[in-house]
């Protein structure tokens, strides 16, 4: 009996050794990770915040938009990374294919200059990239195994979108939901949620303001309710029509100058083109000013998200960089501020409806975009926002932005589907297609 207890009790000292240094392994790179991303990160915000004034004191640097662009792709080719973005990132911690050190440097010049010159862009894609490349590096100074670089890679992805948008929590969640839809990678959590802070404190020390809006939501009220609801709806086919514009735009561009300097020459001239034509620069750039317009103030132009999302998708297309998510902001704030009053809800409520509801119809994460809805706008709407994102996760179908994630239950049926997003399927919960286990 006592060699028994003896033996039980060796054992739980060695369990318990076992998660010491788990922790303490996963502390010490989770903190490496965002004081990185936190330093790298206020230097890339501060580097697209000038870009952005400088643009705006100097506005013939739209018509060097094209030779940007060839800038931007003789860089790709020279450190060859042609062809790495956020989908090599999630491939990375779906499949373990790593990250090119060189792509740190080459989606932090590309995207300044795409700011710089005009083109429509955001930063969180860079962001992921950036963040990814240093977590996975990061692990392997570590020497971490193949399975914990991966958890490394989100780290990073979570600490570099929080250094930027001042969102630790969504930046946390949201790094680990994205990779494969219906599942979370708990293990992930605490790394992921330390390096956020970490690298969120960070920027706050070095002057980056976190990204906040002023908002006044209704009362909770059935018939508001209601209206949300509709509202929702609404909005959950502009995130299909967003993500299929952009993957449209894509193939196209790929198809007709199949040569990369002819094709990001050409968008160059195309976004030029399009800012003379509609007469304002509103939508060269993230046009974040334009959301916090539409926001708090309640005020968009009628066909801002159109416009706003062909622009968006002539740039990335072309082979500028940047990034989506912000772009689905702007689209999902005009579009509700404009449609919102037409359904008896106010405008600027309407608007911060619409920037949650679209950005989790385009990525399919309902429960980080709600944690963001906290972290811009307050709790004071959560449940009016939780309420648009699970209409909008369910409505939005199998598209996203990211066609290397991974949906694994369909989105009507308790039913193990596992295919990607973006593929040409009905439904596959209904259809019994994919790698279904009834």
């Amino acid at each position: 009996m006592e060699n028994g207890y003896t033996e039980r009790a060796k054992a739980g000292l060695r369990l318990a050794a076992l998660y010491v240094r788990s922790i303490g392994k996963w502390l010490v790179l989770a903190v490496a990770v965002g004081l990185v991303c936190g330093v790298i990160g206020t230097a890339f915000h501060v580097g697209v915040h000038e870009a952005t004034l400088l643009r705006g004191e100097h506005p013939w640097l739209l018509w060097c938009l094209p030779l940007a662009g060839l800038v931007i792709v003789g860089f790709y080719k020279l450190t060859k990374t042609e062809g790495q973005g956020t989908n090599a990132v999630i491939d990375e911690v779906h499949l373990g294919k790593g990250l090119p050190i060189l792509l740190l440097p080459a989606i932090f010049l590309g995207t300044v200059l795409t700011h710089l010159c005009g083109g429509s862009a955001g930063r969180e894609g860079a962001a992921l990239q950036m963040g990814g490349t240093i977590g996975f590096h990061t692990g392997r100074l570590f020497r971490l195994d193949d399975k914990d670089l991966r958890i490394a890679t989100l780290a990073g992805m979570a600490a570099f979108f929080s250094a930027l948008f001042g969102t630790p929590l969504t930046a946390a969640i949201f790094s680990i939901v994205v990779i494969s839809v219906g599942v979370m990678y708990h293990a992930a959590m605490f790394p992921c949620l330390t390096a956020a802070l970490t690298a969120y404190g960070v920027s706050l020390l070095l002057g980056v303001e976190p990204t906040r809006f002023t908002v006044e939501m209704p009362a909770l009220a059935a018939g508001t309710m209601l209206r949300v609801g509709v509202l929702a709806v609404l909005c959950a086919l502009v995130s299909v029509l967003f993500c299929g514009v952009m993957h449209t735009a894509e193939h196209l561009m790929d198809r007709y100058f199949p040569n990369a300097w002819m094709r990001v020459a050409a968008g160059g001239f195309a976004v030029i083109a399009l800012t003379y034509l509609c007469g304002t620069t509103d939508y060269n750039g993230a046009g974040m000013e334009v959301v916090t317009a539409a926001v708090e103030q309640g005020t968009a132009h009628p066909a801002a998200f159109l416009l706003k999302l062909l622009f968006t998708a002539v740039t990335l297309a072309a082979g500028f960089k940047g990034g989506e998510v912000v772009p689905s902001f702007f689209v999902g704030a005009t579009f509700g501020c404009v449609v919102g009053p037409l359904l008896g809800l106010p405008a600027g409520a309407s608007a911060a409806i619409g920037l949650v509801t679209v950005f989790c119809g385009a990525t399919n994460c309902p429960l980080a975009s709600t944690l963001l809805s906290i972290e811009l706008f307050g709790d004071a709407g959560l449940l009016y926002f939780a309420l648009a994102c699970v209409i909008s996760y369910m409505l939005s179908g199998y598209s996203g932005l990211y066609s290397s994630q991974t949906i694994l239950y369909s989105k009507l049926k308790a039913q193990y589907i596992n295919v990607h997003t973006n593929e040409p399927k009905q439904d596959p919960g209904l259809t019994h297609a994919g790698n279904a286990n009834d």
